[in-house]
Order: C-alpha cells, then sequence, then structure tokens
C-alpha cells in the first residue's frame, strides 16, 4: 500500500526554513568533501604521473648508472621542466637512443597527466562544480520521503517549482548532461542517468527513502523503461507517469503506475473546453470515475439561480464551493444556505452540464 504520510510531513510553512538550511548544508558539505570529489577527479592521472616518475627513475637508473634517490630527483626535474638534471650531461649527440625514445613518451605521457590534473583543479576553483556534485551526494543520502522528477522538460521543471513552492525535498534525474551542470550550479540536487545505469542513478537519486517519483520524460519509451525499474525496486513507492501517446495509459497502469495523465488528452481538453466554457478553472483526474472538468461561475443579477440552494444546482454538476466576498462559504451543507448575486460557483461535472450551468448562471 502507498503510503502518503509525506504530504502532511512538509508544511509549507517551513519552506523558507528548509531552504535556508539546505543552502548552508551545501556550503559545509562542499568544505568536507570538495578535497575528496578533487582527489577522485584526478587520482587516476596521479597514479599515471607517479608511474611516470617511477619509470624515468629506472632509466636514469640503468643508461646513467645514477643512485636511486637521484634518479627519482632526475626523473621529476625532467617530467616537471624543472631542468635540475639532463640526461648524459647534457651532450644529446651520444644520448642512447633508446633512453631518448622513452624519454619521449614519459614527458609526454606526464605532461597530458599534469595538464589534466590543472585543468581539473582550475575547474573546481573557479565554479566549484566537482565540490557541488559531490556534496549533492552525501546530502541525497540523508534525504527522507522525498519527491524524484524524472525527465526535465517543460513538464519535470513545472513539476519541481510547485515542490519548491510547497517546501518538498526534491530530487531531479536528467539525461541531458547541459541540464545537470546548470542545475548542480543552482544547488538543486540532480542526478544525471547514464544510458545503461537507471538503477545506479535512482538509488543516488534516494529512491529507497523516497516516498513518490513523477515521470515527466518527453518520451514515452523512456518512461516506462523508467517505471519497470522504478516498480522492481520499490514495489510500494507512489508513481504518477505521464505519457504523451494516449494508448499508452492501459499499459503504464498494468506495468505499475498508480496514475497516469495523459498530457495530450490534457491540453486537448482544457482547449476544447475553453472554447465552449468561459470558467473552465481547470481537470480532476481520478482512478473511478476518470477525467471531470472543474469550472467556476458567477452568479448574475438575471439569474435564476438567485435565492435557491445547492439542489438546484446540483441537477447540473456538483457544487464543490462556493466563493462569496472573496471567501469559500463553509456553510454549504445548511439547509438555509441560498445563492446569492455576485456569488462564484466552483462545480464539477461533464462538459454538457458545465454549459448548462454556465446558461442558468447568466455567465455567457
Amino acid at each position: 500500500m502507498v503510503n502518503d504520510d509525506f504530504l502532511f510531513n512538509n508544511p509549507k510553512q517551513n519552506k523558507r526554513i528548509r531552504k535556508q538550511t539546505r543552502k548552508l548544508s551545501f556550503v559545509i558539505y562542499q568544505a568536507l568533501y570538495g578535497p575528496i570529489a578533487f582527489a577522485k577527479a584526478v587520482y587516476r592521472q596521479v597514479l599515471v604521473l607517479a608511474l611516470m616518475f617511477f619509470l624515468g627513475a629506472l632509466l636514469y637508473y640503468y643508461y646513467d648508472h645514477l643512485p636511486v634517490i637521484s634518479a627519482f630527483l632526475a626523473s621529476v626535474s625532467t617530467i616537471t621542466t624543472v631542468g635540475m638534471y639532463s640526461p648524459n650531461g647534457g651532450n644529446l649527440f651520444t644520448l642512447h637512443s633508446t633512453e631518448a625514445v622513452l624519454l619521449i613518451v614519459l614527458i609526454l605521457i606526464s605532461v597530458g597527466a599534469l595538464a589534466s590534473i590543472v585543468q581539473s583543479m582550475v575547474s573546481m576553483l573557479v565554479d566549484g562544480q566537482l565540490a557541488k556534485s559531490e556534496a549533492q551526494k552525501q546530502l541525497m543520502k540523508r534525504l527522507r520521503k522525498h519527491v524524484i522528477v524524472f525527465g526535465y522538460s517543460h513538464l519535470g521543471r513545472y513539476v519541481s517549482e510547485k515542490l519548491e513552492d510547497l517546501g518538498f525535498d526534491y530530487v531531479i534525474m536528467t539525461k541531458d548532461p547541459e541540464t545537470y551542470n546548470d542545475l548542480v550550479k543552482r544547488d538543486v540536487f540532480v542526478v544525471l542517468e547514464c544510458e545503461t545505469q537507471p538503477m545506479e542513478a535512482l538509488k543516488t537519486a534516494g529512491v529507497e527513502h523516497a516516498a513518490m517519483v513523477v515521470i515527466a520524460h518527453e518520451q514515452d519509451a523512456e518512461n516506462m523503461l523508467i517505471l519497470l525499474t522504478i516498480r522492481r525496486m520499490r514495489p510500494d513507492i507512489r508513481i504518477i507517469t505521464v505519457v504523451h501517446d494516449p494508448n499508452l495509459v492501459d499499459t503504464a497502469k498494468s506495468i505499475g503506475a498508480n496514475m497516469v495523465i495523459p498530457d495530450s488528452v490534457t491540453v486537448g481538453n482544457l482547449l476544447a473546453l475553453s472554447a465552449v466554457t468561459k470558467g473552465l478553472v481547470g481537470i480532476v483526474f481520478s482512478e473511478k470515475i476518470g477525467a471531470k472538468e472543474i469550472a467556476e461561475f458567477s452568479i448574475f443579477h438575471s439569474s435564476s439561480l438567485i435565492g435557491k440552494g445547492l439542489a438546484e444546482v446540483a441537477k447540473y454538476g456538483s457544487v464543490i464551493g462556493v466563493i462569496r466576498d472573496g471567501k469559500v462559504a463553509a456553510n454549504l451543507f445548511d439547509p438555509a444556505f441560498v445563492l446569492q448575486e455576485a456569488d462564484t460557483l466552483l462545480v464539477l461535472g461533464e462538459t454538457e452540464l458545465l454549459y448548462k450551468v454556465e446558461k442558468e448562471a447568466k455567465a455567457l
């Protein structure tokens, strides 16, 4: 059974505190894990460089008959271009050809390794990318009951912005390196998914402790694949997915989605209904009753609904609220409650029924 308790553990009023805490955490973790990130980024180059120093020392030990320590000093001097030692006493004409070729190879490889280390260091100092990435990985391990958003196209971006506004913790999963780098710079929790490692990316995003996953990739194939992977890893987690092909709704449900939203149908309905009904404000998706429209209608002075109770409106659609004087009326179920001029009805129902309510309210 899917657990929705997290909805009550993330009060919106704590949003500012959570945001400041997250920002402070990023700063602290960057300071703590920045050196570790740098070491992870350059350890291969460092190993290559150390190997070159060792091989260079062997060359000087073998060809120039230098003592071990002196051979290492000569190797470091040559590779780092300090110039404290010149092979064969500086006489390149009598330098052994094999020694010369091996020294050329050692120097070229070493220069490449040194350049890579310098580049990583500059990158870390300029934009802090390495430190931020490592800080994010460590901070994401602490997340509990957060939301994972797969895909950061227009849909995924809107979902994350709304989650941010509501004060929920969330992690973005993306396949786009540019999007990843941009979000890292903005201190947004994000995971870059490689094509062959969706499970590893989900683990990094904290799927084991997440409360919900919203799948909003622009390609249905990607959505179906990640849906199957998540359901295999977490049979109990709530999954909401978008499908761009309405024919895939049943397929997505059959492989584990708790809610499937066909975006083409949704947008199509909104556009068509907006052309017919002026007061359309949204659509409700329900597993039991399907998609239903919500519309609002103002009661004009000529409306036959003035002075009548909500039972009269119920002939046309379900009234889910009445706005009076800028506030939602709290006594809807009071038998004495009657509609007044300038009231606004919030009605849930089919398109044809909403159209009838609109005519009765004289909103046309």
